[in-house]
Formats: structure tokens, sequence, C-alpha cells
């Protein structure tokens, strides 16, 4: 595999070809393309897949670990042949930056909601914020996953659930997070760095983290940096990437 064009690619293709039978083969898509986009904010992980699918002239595009809407970075698209490799992507450590509002709470634990139950968290300190990770946010620990969250309980997506009044109970789940870093301190917010293992909720680390200091949180900014050895660093944004793919397809059929 090599870097070419800040796109991570695989079995590139040069000028037409033919299969055995005198056939145009596949184009490079099919054949199997691993590509890293840098989502904008707004955009669902499958607005991006959906967007760039009727470009790549194969039905089978998939992505490698959701983000929220409001959550931009590192977004793995799997084409072709190497949609296979999704659950080996997704298993990988991950990697994020971003931003915690102390002082109030929301249903999602994010601004996809309207923050709520107001606290003071003029107490607060840089200290007290790394004894409270340290003893409780660091290692292995137990999460509950957000009730708003796309997780199935008896074949119904929780979200779906939640949006209806309806009460959810989630069990906490094994997470690991072997870095948890506060970048910057001005209160109410926290700059913060988390390295962490699949399945690992940022929004439940910000809830939780509030919870633990008596003065409530919420997610308020988030941005994947990093999936495993690929770095949002090599990505490309969704107008480069719609370019970059025509021309993959003009250099094989030219």
């Amino acid at each position: 595999m090599a870097i070419q064009g800040n796109c991570l690619i695989f079995a590139a293709m040069k000028g037409k070809a033919e299969n055995g039978r005198g056939e145009p083969a596949p184009n490079i898509f099919e054949q199997g393309q691993v590509l890293l986009i840098d989502k904008p904010p707004g955009w669902t992980s499958f607005d991006v897949v959906r967007k760039l699918r009727g470009r790549f002239v194969t039905r089978k595009v998939g992505h490698a670990g959701t983000l929220d809407p409001l959550a931009t970075g590192l977004l793995i698209l799997c084409t072709g042949k190497y949609t296979k490799k999704i659950n080996e992507y997704m298993a990988q450590e991950k990697e994020y930056t971003g931003t915690i509002t102390l002082g109030a709470l929301t249903p999602t634990y994010d601004l996809e909601s309207e923050p709520e139950q107001h606290k003071d968290f003029s107490f607060v300190t840089p200290q007290l914020v790394a004894d409270t990770i340290a003893a409780s946010f660091t290692g292995a620990i137990l999460q509950t996953p957000p009730i708003h969250s796309a997780i199935k309980v008896d074949g119904k997506r929780v979200y779906e659930l939640a949006r209806k009044g309806k009460e959810v109970k989630l069990e906490p789940r094994p997470v690991t997070i072997k870095a948890f870093e506060i970048t910057s301190f001005q209160l109410p917010v926290l700059g913060f760095r988390v390295v962490c293992s699949t399945g690992t909720y940022i929004r439940s680390l910000a809830n939780d983290l509030g919870a633990a200091l008596g003065c409530n949180g919420y997610l308020s900014g988030l941005r994947r940096t990093r999936i495993g050895e690929f770095s949002v660093e090599d990505a490309m944004d969704m107008e480069k990437a719609g370019a970059w793919i025509d021309a993959q397809l003009a250099a094989q059929n030219g």
C-alpha cells in the first residue's frame, strides 16, 4: 500500500485494461480501494458514502467507523473487495481531540440537544480534573453508551426509542482509555486528547467526567485524528476526494 495524492490507495491501475476475454476490466474501485476522508461537520458518515458512491461506479462502498454529524475528522471508506476489511479497520485504536463544556448536560451528551441542568463549575481546577481522570477514566473501564446512539435493543435503534420517550436501559461495556489528556483549561471549556479502544463513546466520556467532577458536562467539539496507522493528515476533503476519484477513472479509461 502507499500514499498517493494525499489518499491511501491499494492496487492502482493505469491506462485501459481488459480481462482475459477482451472485456474491460473492473475499475480500480471495484477491485478494492481504501480512501481517507476528512469528514465535514453536519454530515453523517452515510452522507459521505452516498455522496461518493456514484462516482466510484460500484455499489460496494462502506465506512469503517461512524462519526456523529457534529464531529469532523478521519473517516475510512472501503470500496469493492476491500469492504471485507471494514471490520479489521474498525477494531483498531482511535485518537480524538475536542472540547468538553462543564456546567450543564444534554440528553444526547453533545450539542445535538440543548444544555440543561446547569451547575456551578467555578470550583473546578486543573488538578481536580487531572486527579479525576487518573482515578476513573484511564486504563480498562466500564462505560455506558448514550441512549441516543445506534445500538440496537430488541432489533430497534435505541435513539429511536429515546426519541419516543421510551425508557431505555443499556448495560456498561468494557473499553480501554490508553490516554486522556487535558490540552487546555479555560472554564467552562476543557480541551482534550483521547486515545482509546474501539467501542468507546467520547460523548459518554464527557458526560461521565462532568458527573464525576460534580458540575455536569457535555461534548462540545470532536475531531477524529487517527485510526490505527491512518492519520487525518493524509485525508482529503470531499471536494478533493471527488476530483481524485474522477481522475483515477479517467486515467484508467484514457
